[in-house]
């Protein structure tokens, strides 16, 4: 196993990503539209050989929007990710597809592709250099991008109160027999709800709080025999930051009922979804001026499957890593996760560490 000893090759390498540039494409009479993307060459290295190897992708997008009134205005957003490590043809997925209008102090209200509210709290910590987050699984539950959502968010409080935000969320449902069919358990979803509020302080102190059910599909609990069954699944979280003085400090608490996808089977006992999880995550980091940032954290996920009285983790790693960057347009990264999760535990779960290291390219 790899383990421990890795370290010795990594921490010089300890260097990542900054932040994505839009490039202005054009901007006239009321219309403007920003192309953004980036390029990553990423290797990752594990005795875990779905973990090991060639990573590398791109992402490009593009934001537009168009003045209709004095007050309102019309925007959109389109992003894909490319996979670099695949045959031609193959692999590409879409990341955001959603428009809608902005209206001056009532917020904005769209529809499409989004990140969904259940998130909001998770983002707190999932600022790694590589992995962190691990709990914000896309097209489930709202708590990463999802499909048909409708979503309405408010900042400051209709103008009256500075950092004040708050959200609400609709989603339609995506299972085997909408329009869109979805085979596959973790990419369904039911009928659901979420909302958010958020306050950020005049000294950069910030709190948040999501909640969010959804129905689960009947695929869902006619394919789970013994863990995770219920109508709905819900997820609610709060989060706790400080960004500045080129300081960032936060941590979250999350629970996730019916929710999170295992697909495991230990000992002839499979456990599909697990019956509640907990998360809890931490990272702090500091932005150097001449462009390193050093980054430590910790993030764990707990499950519980009632059923078979299974309780055990499915994520719990430390996170050492640091992003270097040369410009706002180009850095490398690298990301070291010692594994704490037992060989033995309850759910199969890999117990290998994880090295990743990057190179960035972005505007």
């Amino acid at each position: 196993m790899m383990k421990r000893n890795i370290l010795a090759v990594v921490i010089p390498a300890l260097l990542a990503a900054g932040a994505v540039n839009a490039a202005e494409v054009y901007n006239k009479d009321g219309n403007k539209m920003d192309l953004y993307g980036k390029v990553t060459a990423k290797h990752r290295f594990s005795d875990n050989n779905s973990q090991d190897g060639d990573k590398s992708y791109a992402h490009l997008g593009f934001k537009g929007e168009t003045q209709i009134t004095s007050d309102v205005t019309g925007y959109g957003r389109y992003e894909a990710k490319f996979a670099g490590n695949q045959e031609e043809g193959s692999d590409v997925a879409t990341h955001y597809a959603f428009a809608g209008l902005k209206i001056t102090d009532f917020g904005t209200i769209d529809y499409g592709r989004n990140m969904g509210i259940a998130y909001d709290s998770l983002a707190y910590t999932n600022v790694l250099p590589e992995r962190g987050g691990d709990q914000s699984n896309s097209d489930n539950f709202l708590t990463g991008r999802s499909t048909g959502v409708l979503t309405y968010r408010n900042k400051d409080f209709f103008g009256l109160v500075d950092g004040l935000n708050f959200g609400l969320q609709y989603q339609g449902k995506n299972s085997k027999d909408t329009l869109n069919e979805r085979t596959a358990m973790d990419t369904q979803n039911g009928d659901g709800w979420g909302t958010s509020l958020e306050y950020v302080s005049p000294v950069s102190v910030g709190v948040v709080a999501n909640y969010a059910a959804i129905n689960r599909t009947v695929e869902q609990n006619a394919s789970t025999v013994t863990s995770g069954r219920g109508q709905k699944a819900e997820a609610w979280g709060t989060g706790l930051k400080y960004d500045a003085n080129n300081i960032y400090v936060a941590a979250i608490y999350s629970e996730l009922r019916n929710a999170t996808y295992i697909n495991k089977t230990v000992g002839g006992v499979h456990t599909d979804f697990a019956d509640k999880t907990k998360i809890f995550e931490a990272v702090a980091q500091y932005n150097f001026d001449f462009g390193l940032t050093p980054s430590l954290a910790y993030v764990s996920g707990k499950a519980k499957d009632d059923n078979n009285n299974r309780n055990g983790y499915v994520t719990k790693y430390v996170s050492i890593g640091a992003t270097y960057a040369f410009n706002k347009n180009f850095s490398v990264y690298s990301e070291y996760d010692i594994n704490l999760i037992k060989d033995t535990n309850v759910y199969g779960i890999n117990d290998d560490d994880k090295v990743a290291v990057g190179v960035t390219y972005q505007f």
